[in-house]
Order: structure tokens, then C-alpha cells, then sequence
């Protein structure tokens, strides 16, 4: 759909899979712009709609160089910015022309928000049929819930995520720690990007099928459908899961154990081969012939016995030395990583997993490389630019893309509408 001519300060065609497909974002902090990063990571055009002078909240979040978030540069990467006041209705206008030429958007507003603002879906629809409309929201466009707020946290504590990363029952007073990322916000996001492409493969195996589709993802479902067997669990015997700590309570031995460094070694031993050259590495044979520990589940009722032995050995040794003795065993094992571990790790840096790149904004800066990767088309040609500045592209989509002219521009800026 990229239908006129680029601009004199157009940023570089996207390419890779999904090169021609237009979506425009109507989000801020994380979900909706997790969405839209992932489908720009692909090849989509993406036009970001962020409010004049301070753009989305989340370029203030984080540490900052020279002013310019540093979270930014991976969170905006491969967008169009441009600036529109949806508070005016000019600005409303301008984006109803562009929601016309689009192919997706994804939003992110408390339900309800969209309507009170002239855009629901039935409105935008009659612009244009085949709109698909991604809709993220904290508990979903329905139910009981649909006007609470919520943000992750609320999404880790109501999806069920939130008792489960908390320390098994009599161990700590704490409360149940986080897991350190905003992790449903990410999941929304992914799990929009892919109601997205599902929407846009449908269109193109049956284009007479249905026209454009709303797509509704809520941060709680999101956090609640990653719950495995728990839910029939529940419905059949009765059986609520409880934290476990760093263990599995299905799988043995397979826990984290202390080194002698003060770092932690995660180690899987779960089926019958591994565990036997696990207890074979640690100078435990004997364990590995007794008929205590024969099967997985034998294994999984003795598994305090095993814990015990295997940490007895990881505590005489650095981290890094016994995960190299285990994984010359082949037995599964790894030190808990930092950033500075993934970072400096040979394996990510060589999938292009972590890359460098130039940011106008900050420098020499570090990506994560995108995720899926597709053949013959690496991290230097997902990552056409990171996170640019407020407004960078307004002439590029106002002019080049809308056609507007120097007076209607004018006009707008003087209305405050960019």
C-alpha cells in the first residue's frame, strides 16, 4: 500500500516478510508498541501517532543520554513518528485519512476510548473494509472487568503468574517477586501480533470471507493462557499449584544450585540418561544404580536426597567450571546470566542476537536482534533505524504519503494539531 512518493528525508524502504504492509499505532508504553515493533521487525511499515513536543510517556523511562531515553531506541526502532494531537479535531481527521491507506492498527487505550473519540471500529470500518483493528487493553473490550484499570503488574497478579514466581509455602515472609520485566505487556503484544497476521492470512486465503477484523487481547489472558495443565488440574481433582521455587515439581533432578563464586548453576537432569551422567560427572555413581532415583518419578519423590548431592558438588566449584564439566558430560547446564553475560556471550553475538548499530540519538548502542529469524535476512536488514525523534517523519507521512499540502500543514500547526 505505499503508494506515493517518498519524501526527500524518507527513511529507507523496509523489507523482509511483511514489506508493504501498513500499520498505524495508536499506542503508548509498552503493549501496543511491542505489537507494532515486532510486525516493523518483519518488514511492516509502521506509522507511530505520538501527542507533539513530548511523544509516548515511555521515551522518559529508563536512562537517558543527552536527554534521548536509551529503552527507546529498541522500543521505536524501525518506526515513522509523527505527531498528532487527538484531542483536536484536525488531528482526528488527518489520522482518519490515514487509518483510510492502512492496513492494521493496533491500539492500546482503556475500552472505550476509541469510541469517545469518533474512531470505533464500525466508523473506521465504512472508511475501510478490510481495517484489521488490534485491541489491547488491560482486562478486554468486555466482561466485568473491561473498565478497571490495569497495568502489567495487574496483569502478572490476575493471570496467575504473580503466585507462581512466589517462594514455596513457609519458605519467606516476602512477597512474590516480579519476574523483572513487563511480561504482559510483551505477551499482549506478541499474542496482537499474531491475532494480526492471522487476520491479514485470512484475508489473502479468502478475501470474500470477512472484512477487516477486531482483534481484542487483554493483559490478563495473556499472563493466564501460559498456565499449562493447571486449569483442567483444578477442574478435576481440585489441584491448586503452588510456587516451587526454583525447582520443577514434575521433572527431577532440575533445579539451581549455589558455586563456590557466589554464583547460581541451573541444571536439567530430567530424563533417566541424563541424570545417570549427571551423578556420573558429580562422582555420585552410586545414586544413579540406586533404584530410589530409577525413573523420573521415583526421582521426583526423592528429590530433596538428590538436591542435597548435587549442590554439595556445585558448592566446591566456580560457576563457570562446573557448567563446562557438566556440558562435557552433555548434561544441560548454565550459569544465570546477567546483561553483561548476554552481551558479551559468543553464541548471541554470532546469531546476531546481539548486535550494534548506530543511533543519531545516542551513539553506538546495543539491539536485541529480531526474533523470528528468517533465512538470508539478518539483524542489518530488521534493523533499518532505531527509536527516531518526536515527529521525525511528520513530512514523510503528511505530505509524501497524504499528499497534504503547504497550506493545510500550516494550518495544522497552527491549530497545535502537530
Amino acid at each position: 500500500m505505499n503508494d506515493a512518493k517518498p519524501a526527500p528525508d524518507a527513511p529507507p524502504a523496509r523489507n523482509g516478510p511483511l514489506a508493504g504492509l501498513r500499520v498505524v499505532e495508536l499506542g503508548h508504553y509498552i503493549a501496543g508498541p511491542v505489537c507494532a515493533r515486532l510486525l516493523a521487525d518483519m518488514g511492516a511499515e509502521v506509522i507511530k501517532i505520538e501527542p507533539p513536543g513530548t511523544g509516548d510517556p515511555f521515551r522518559a523511562w529508563g536512562a537517558a543520554v543527552n536527554g534521548n531515553s536509551v529503552w527507546w531506541s529498541i522500543h521505536g526502532r524501525n518506526k515513522l513518528s509523527v505527531t498528532l494531537d487527538l484531542k483536536k479535531p484536525a488531528a482526528l481527521r488527518v489520522l482518519r485519512r490515514l487509518l483510510a491507506r492502512a492496513d492494521v492498527l493496533v491500539e492500546n487505550f482503556r475500552p472505550g476510548q476509541l469510541e469517545k473519540m469518533g474512531l470505533a471500529p464500525a466508523a473506521l470500518h465504512a472508511d475501510n473494509p478490510r481495517l484489521v483493528i488490534a485491541r489491547i487493553s488491560g482486562y478486554g473490550q468486555d466482561g466485568p472487568y473491561r473498565d478497571k484499570p490495569a497495568f502489567g503488574a495487574i496483569g502478572e497478579a490476575i493471570g496467575g503468574i504473580r503466585h507462581l514466581t512466589g517462594h514455596p509455602p513457609g519458605m519467606s515472609e516476602l512477597p512474590p517477586p516480579r519476574c523483572g520485566i513487563s511480561i504482559s505487556d510483551d505477551l499482549a503484544g506478541m499474542y496482537a501480533a499474531l491475532g494480526v497476521l492471522a487476520a491479514m492470512f485470512e484475508q489473502l486465503r479468502n478475501p470474500a470471507a470477512r472484512p477487516g477484523r477486531v482483534i481484542d487481547v487483554s493483559l490478563i489472558e495473556s499472563v493466564f493462557s501460559l498456565m499449562e495443565g493447571m486449569l483442567p488440574e483444578y477442574g478435576l481433582f481440585g489441584r491448586v499449584r503452588e510456587p516451587a521455587g526454583a525447582a520443577i515439581p514434575t521433572a527431577a533432578p532440575t533445579n539451581t544450585y549455589p558455586c563456590a563464586d557466589g554464583a547460581w548453576l541451573c541444571i536439567a537432569g530430567n530424563s533417566d540418561l541424563i541424570f545417570r551422567r549427571l551423578m556420573t560427572a558429580i562422582g555420585r555413581g552410586d545414586l544413579a544404580a540406586d533404584p530410589r532415583f530409577a525413573d523420573n518419578q521415583a526421582r521426583c519423590r526423592n528429590v530433596a536426597e538428590l538436591d542435597a548431592a548435587i549442590a554439595a558438588w556445585t558448592r566446591t566449584l566456580p560457576a563457570r567450571e562446573a557448567q563446562d564439566m557438566l556440558e562435557a558430560a552433555d548434561v544441560p547446564a548454565s550459569r544465570l546470566y546477567t546483561i553483561r553475560d548476554c552481551a558479551e556471550d559468543p553464541h548471541f553475538r554470532a546469531r546476531g542476537a546481539v548486535t550494534e548499530i548506530a543511533d543519531p540519538l545516542l551513539g553506538r548502542v546495543l539491539h536485541m536482534g529480531n526474533v523470528p529469524r528468517f533465512d538470508g535476512w539478518g539483524p542489518d536488514q530488521a534493523i533499518g533505524w532505531p527509536g527516531p525523534a518526536v515527529g521525525a517523519h511528520n513530512e514523510t507521512v503528511f505530505q509524501a504519503m497524504l499528499g497534504l499540502d503547504p497550506a493545510e500543514l500550516a494550518a495544522l500547526r497552527e491549530e497545535g494539531a502537530t
